[in-house]
Formats: structure tokens, C-alpha cells, sequence
């Protein structure tokens, strides 16, 4: 629980510049995606629902590489916590349809380079040696190795781009290992229902080098926008 809203509060301030009733897609959303901590209407897109979707999300099975949406439909686009799961060979595809039906921004989050991987493979390790079996998410991250900004370099035409860092190495291998027990997730829970200014405050403390996780957010640049 803490580690979403780790990954998904520096998402939603940035969405906060484009106001209220930005339209926004959600690629590689799961069942619940922003709609943890987001209470209007978006659009989520995965290649399954293991799970019923909930509101306020619309869901729509779809193909990352093939969304079936018109191009700029979305005011805003969110990938987050998606490429480290997808092949090497196919990430920039994904990245290129995302940017496709992008009316304005689009954001991408993604644990990136090796030491990030190293905290996985760690974790990876504890979960295994708790007996409590190894999720599959942990399990795709150990697959390929995690993407890192060199994959945007061909979008600076196109694209103003900016990136920062996102949860500290160290505090997210700590959170992890709490959210294995189902009484530190429940206490989490409690903070973020009760507290959810604080815990946001808190967490950006905790955005600190060497990072977890790179968040990259893409503006289309006013030449390109009509």
C-alpha cells in the first residue's frame, strides 16, 4: 500500500497542472491502478483483469503496443511501474504508442538501472527464504534488466522531457519488507486513510539518491501540439 503511494503521489502532482478534468489513460493499470488515490473518472488499460476492475476506472483489455484509441484522445498518459515487465526489444514501441495518443503529457515510472535490480534481486531472496513464495510481479522483474532514460533519447525532437528520482533504494527495500506482513500493510493503510498529507510529506522525504525508481514526464513541445 505504501509503496503505491510512493510511486503514484509525484504522478498526481504532476497531473494537478492540467486541472480537474484532464482525461487521462492509465497503460498496464491492473485492476485498481490510479484509482487508489485518484477519485475521477479515467480510462485503465491492461492485457487482462485478474481481478474485477473498480471505479472510477473504465477498463479496456488492451495491448500496450496497440491501444485502440485515436491518436492524442488523452489529455494525459501514465505508464507506471510497466517497462521493467515488458521485453527490451518491445519497450520502445510501448513508449512510442503511448506518446501517440498523448494530446499533452505523458509519464513513465520505472524502477531503472542495475542497483535498482540488485534491491529486487535482494528482495526477491527474502521472500523466498520467508516461504512466502516469490510474487509474480517480483518474479517478471527478475526476467530483463530495468529500463533507464536512454530509451527517450529519440523523443527530444518531439518532446520537452524532464526526469527525477523516485523512493530511495534503501527505503524501498524497508517497505517492501514491512508490506510482507499483513499487520505493517494494515498500519499503512491506516496512515494513508487518516494522515494522506502527511504520508505524502514523508515520502517525498524519502526521495532521496541512489533511487528505486525514474519517473519521466514527456510535454508535447507547443510546435508539435496542433
Amino acid at each position: 500500500m505504501l509503496n503505491w503511494a510512493a510511486r503514484y503521489f509525484p504522478i498526481l502532482r504532476e497531473l494537478r497542472s492540467l486541472g480537474e478534468h484532464c482525461s487521462i489513460l492509465e497503460v498496464g493499470s491492473g485492476s485498481v491502478g490510479l484509482g487508489k488515490f485518484h477519485n475521477r473518472t479515467f480510462v485503465g488499460c491492461d492485457v487482462n483483469f485478474p481481478t474485477p476492475p473498480k471505479a472510477p476506472m473504465l477498463p479496456v483489455i488492451a495491448d500496450a503496443t496497440a491501444l485502440p484509441f485515436s491518436s492524442r484522445c488523452f489529455d494525459a498518459v501514465i505508464v507506471s511501474d510497466v517497462l521493467e515487465h515488458i521485453p527490451p526489444s518491445q519497450r520502445t514501441a510501448v513508449i512510442v504508442e503511448a506518446l501517440r495518443v498523448a494530446r499533452s503529457v505523458a509519464i513513465f515510472a520505472f524502477p531503472s538501472g542495475t542497483q535498482a535490480f540488485e534491491c529486487d534481486r535482494r528482495l526477491s531472496y527474502d521472500y523466498d527464504k520467508g516461504r512466502v513464495g516469490v510474487p509474480p510481479w517480483l518474479q517478471e522483474h527478475m526476467l530483463y534488466s530495468f529500463p533507464t532514460e536512454d530509451l527517450f533519447e529519440d523523443m527530444k525532437s518531439k518532446w520537452s522531457i524532464k526526469s527525477f528520482g523516485n523512493e530511495g533504494l534503501s527505503f524501498h527495500y524497508w517497505i517492501m519488507r514491512k508490506e510482507m506482513s499483513r499487520l505493517w500493510s494494515y498500519l499503512f493503510s491506516i496512515l494513508l486513510f487518516t494522515m494522506p498529507r502527511v504520508v505524502e510529506l514523508l515520502l517525498q522525504h524519502a526521495d532521496r539518491e541512489p533511487f528505486y525508481r525514474r519517473i519521466v514526464i514527456l510535454q508535447r513541445a507547443p510546435q508539435w501540439v496542433s
